[in-house]
């Protein structure tokens, strides 16, 4: 039967071509190559195009995901990304990063044939296709101005996915939103945590090259809550104050040896090699000192970029992944996890490290371990790791790198009068508005959450910017 006899629910997903894993493990390019316009057509086609678009709920910043594949399926692609960037100003980013297998496509009615639509792939290419075939326009918006004949500006703290995102909505409003980055490059997360070969430094730019074009300002280089403090953009004039800086502090194992050196948390370890281009090796040098043999601590998401990182690097000849649960419980991406087995990370399951052990010298020279077996589920649901009695061994090693999550910076928030916050030291919100206990202040993103996806940072920065806005018409009336 010719493919495009075959129901639309029976058509399997269009593969997304990739790098050979014995080929990328010796590049930082980007793995995935993307669909090119036959393939997203096709994937499109498959669309039904269902009147209750279920898909569209499952989405944090609720994109009209039905039109935008329906535009795709007739090779409108300038209409599709058009719909795309009425609600997403970072589709690059979202099409490469986002876990649409949690979102958007798990609630795709074509989950029950088990061939849901590849969403976030096509949202991608929509992306990749506008840079490749247009010039990035940028739409002249009439700025409001206040009672007082002046811009209605609010400082946002962060250039990251909330704070790009809320910047993105408020500027399309016509309010003048000013982004305040603590490093040299906007991006936050996306930029300095995300490896090159996920998530290419030139896309982020772009997506933040067009927010400027539309009238968002960026102020590099400054610290809030030591630049400036709230207080201090008050007095500058700045009507609201929104606060996404994410959870920079990176939680430790809290085990004898986690002071040697050759323990990197992952978030020291991939911002390094960001932000001083070790992915440009031999052009730049590589940043940090990993030895032969590097072991990370975890199963999410950024240990598998921190573990994938270190099979690229020069001089590596083993990458590891130690982890307390087994292949079931880790919360990685199920592509992400996938990656790693092809490109030879070496998996250490139901394992538990319990000492760092050094040299003479004080640098790392291997971990000891515990066998490790699943009990009950716990408060997470996920069965309990139990410690196996005499089953220590030692891994040996020459870099460890635990990644086991962030928790909030106090840079900000320990010197906020009038700032609540949660047990664990997050900003506390509203989470239909991102509302903080002081009027006209709104946080929202990893700041109020602790460590979770770049989606829902998006999320939390739309409402935000809805709440903002009108938290500021109030004001001005």
């Amino acid at each position: 039967m010719e493919e495009n006899k075959i129901p639309k629910a029976k058509r399997p997903r269009v593969a997304v071509r990739q790098q050979e894993p014995q080929i990328r493990v010796n590049n930082f390019n980007e793995v995935p190559f993307g669909y090119n316009e036959e393939e997203a057509v096709a994937e499109a086609e498959r669309c039904i195009q269902c009147k209750n678009p279920t898909c569209i709920l499952g989405c944090p910043v609720n994109i009209n995901i039905k039109e935008f594949i329906r535009r795709i399926a007739v090779r409108d692609f300038k209409g599709a990304i058009d719909t795309i960037k009425n609600d997403n100003s970072l589709p690059a980013v979202c099409g490469r990063v986002c876990p649409q297998e949690e979102q958007c496509e798990s609630t795709c009615v074509m989950l029950k044939t088990k061939n849901p639509i590849n969403i976030g792939s096509l949202e991608r290419f929509a992306a990749d296709w506008e840079a490749a075939n247009l010039k990035q326009e940028a739409t002249v918006i009439t700025k409001r101005l206040g009672r007082d004949g002046k811009l209605i500006k609010i400082a946002v703290a962060g250039a990251g996915p909330a704070g790009l995102t809320l910047a993105g909505d408020l500027v399309k409003m016509g309010y003048s939103p000013v982004v305040f980055e603590a490093m040299h490059i906007a991006g936050g997360v996306l930029v300095y945590g995300i490896p090159e070969f996920r998530l290419p430094k030139a896309i982020v730019q772009r997506e933040v090259d067009y927010l400027q074009k539309i009238g968002v300002e960026f102020q590099l280089n400054v610290v809030i809550g030591k630049s400036y403090t709230i207080d201090d953009l008050k007095k500058q004039g700045f009507k609201a104050v929104f606060i996404g800086v994410g959870a920079g502090t990176p939680m430790f194992l809290g085990i004898p040896g986690e002071n040697l050196k050759g323990v990197y948390s992952a978030n020291e370890y991939l911002t390094r090699i960001n932000a001083m281009k070790g992915y440009l090796f031999p052009e730049y040098d590589t940043p940090v000192r990993v030895g032969k043999k590097v072991a990370v601590v975890g199963a999410g998401n950024v240990a598998m970029d921190s573990a994938r990182w270190s099979k690229r690097l020069p001089g590596v000849e083993e990458s590891h992944i130690i982890y307390r649960r087994s292949d079931a419980e880790m919360p990685a991406r199920k592509e992400e996890i996938e990656r790693a087995h092809e490109e030879g990370v070496i998996f250490n399951l139901l394992t538990n490290p319990v000492e760092v052990l050094g040299d003479e010298n004080g640098w790392v020279k291997g971990i000891k371990c515990i066998k490790m077996e699943l009990g009950e589920p716990d408060s997470s649901g996920r069965r309990k790791p139990i410690p196996v009695p005499g089953s220590e061994f030692v891994i040996e090693l020459d870099t460890i790198i635990p990644a086991l999550g962030t928790k909030a910076n106090k840079l900000l928030t320990s010197d906020v009068p009038g700032l609540k916050l949660t047990k664990w030291g997050n900003i506390e919100v509203d989470p239909e508005t991102g509302a903080t206990s002081i009027p006209g202040v709104y946080a929202g993103g990893d700041i109020t959450t602790g460590s979770a996806t770049v989606i829902a940072a998006m999320g939390a920065g739309r409402k935000s910017a809805k709440a903002i806005a009108k938290y500021l018409e109030e004001l001005e009336s």
